[in-house]
């Protein structure tokens, strides 16, 4: 006699000390049972789309995914075939054209600066901050990573740094203040763009309403931070040899991404369709394959651990401006952005992702590149 689904999943979750209506924060509480039949049929796809609809619940998403990812238990679930569709669009598309590209911009980056600015630090840094170095909270953190992305790139007052995909220009208005360098920033989000040449209109900073693919003239440095997810594996190599083609000979170039530990060509379904279409996370191998012949690697950091704090930090100053923002979004935007933050959080704390800064000079660097942590 088959199974009932429900005590499949008992028994499924049970091996990672899960279970289906318990009372402890990382368990699950199974509201509507078509969840069940959404996931056995599409996967973490389903999985999310279930939560945001309120099918399921739990009070800890962050460590329900840690338990599940930390054990790789998602890879003893079968999925539909279906989804087989976009796996292969991934190899034969390019995800991330122009055209691709702006509808992320429109779709995530343009909700509002208003929005990101109650969740982010003040340099609005939507990416990893850096605690390793003794940061305790989110605003010291991504100070911290600033600062050590311009110490591991040896800025020198009046040299030229090329930044792609800019964000809301903290980086380039931290380097312009604290090192003295002119930044030229590439990046297609118009609310972002607004907010950075608002921000850095008394420094030596350019801000620069275009596709990265667009950068010209010669800089002494190169930087790209939390962008490359955003490339398309299709676009790696192009967007390395733009970086090496922008670079002085003794040039040298920091790239800082979130990463995998195993090749891909796609991103998980969830996040691919609701929050950055196109997007993926790159191997180490598909990393060196990028820069291979174009770059002398110099160093490679993982601070991947910092990430999973960072999240947190993140969810935990979303909730507090929750009802600011309760009217205009819903209850199903603050679920769906509640499950993104708390899922990538437990990716990162479970070791699953990862985030790489990578420090590539052109030439090497003469006598050796200065270890910085």
């Amino acid at each position: 006699m088959k199974k009932p689904l429900k005590d499949w999943f008992s028994d499924l979750l049970a091996q990672v000390d899960i279970r289906m209506d318990g009372s402890r924060p990382w368990d699950i509480k199974v509201l509507d049972e078509r969840a069940l039949d959404r996931i056995m049929a599409t996967g973490t796809l389903g999985l999310g789309e279930s939560y945001v609809e309120g099918q399921w619940e739990c009070e800890a998403l962050d460590q329900f995914f840690d338990k599940m990812l930390w054990s790789r238990l998602h890879r003893k679930v079968q999925v539909d075939p279906s989804l087989l569709i976009q796996f292969l669009k991934s190899r034969v598309l390019n995800m991330q054209n122009r055209a691709r590209s702006k509808k992320v911009a429109e779709m995530h980056y343009d909700l509002g600066n208003a929005f990101y600015e109650t969740m982010l630090d003040p340099y609005m840094q939507y990416t990893c901050g850096y605690w390793s170095g003794g940061a305790t909270n989110l605003d010291d953190a991504q100070e911290a990573k600033l600062d050590l992305v311009c110490r591991k790139l040896d800025l020198r007052p009046g040299e030229k740094v090329l930044e792609l995909g800019c964000g809301w220009g903290g980086f380039a208005r931290f380097a312009a203040e604290r090192y003295g360098v002119h930044v030229t920033g590439y990046n297609i989000s118009k609310e972002q763009v607004a907010w950075a040449r608002e921000k850095c209109k008394d420094l030596a900073v350019d801000i620069r309403l275009s596709d990265y693919r667009d950068a010209e003239g010669t800089y002494d440095k190169v930087v790209s931070i939390g962008m490359c997810e955003h490339v398309g594996w299709k676009n790696l190599r192009p967007f390395v040899k733009l970086a090496a083609d922008r670079l002085k000979p003794e040039g040298m170039f920091l790239l800082h991404t979130i990463g995998g530990f195993r090749p891909n060509h796609e991103n998980e379904p969830w996040i691919d369709k609701y929050i950055f279409p196109g997007s993926f996370l790159p191997s180490p191998g598909q990393l060196a394959n990028g820069f291979d012949g174009l770059f002398m690697l110099e160093d490679w950091h993982n601070i991947g651990p910092d990430y999973d704090k960072t999240l947190m930090a993140w969810n935990e100053n979303f909730e507090k401006a929750w009802p600011r923002f309760e009217s205009q979004y819903g209850d199903n935007f603050r679920r769906m952005w509640r499950y993104y933050l708390l899922f990538c959080a437990g990716t990162f704390r479970s070791r699953y992702n990862h985030l790489y800064q990578i420090v590539l000079s052109k030439k090497g660097v003469r006598g050796g590149w200065k270890t910085v942590r």
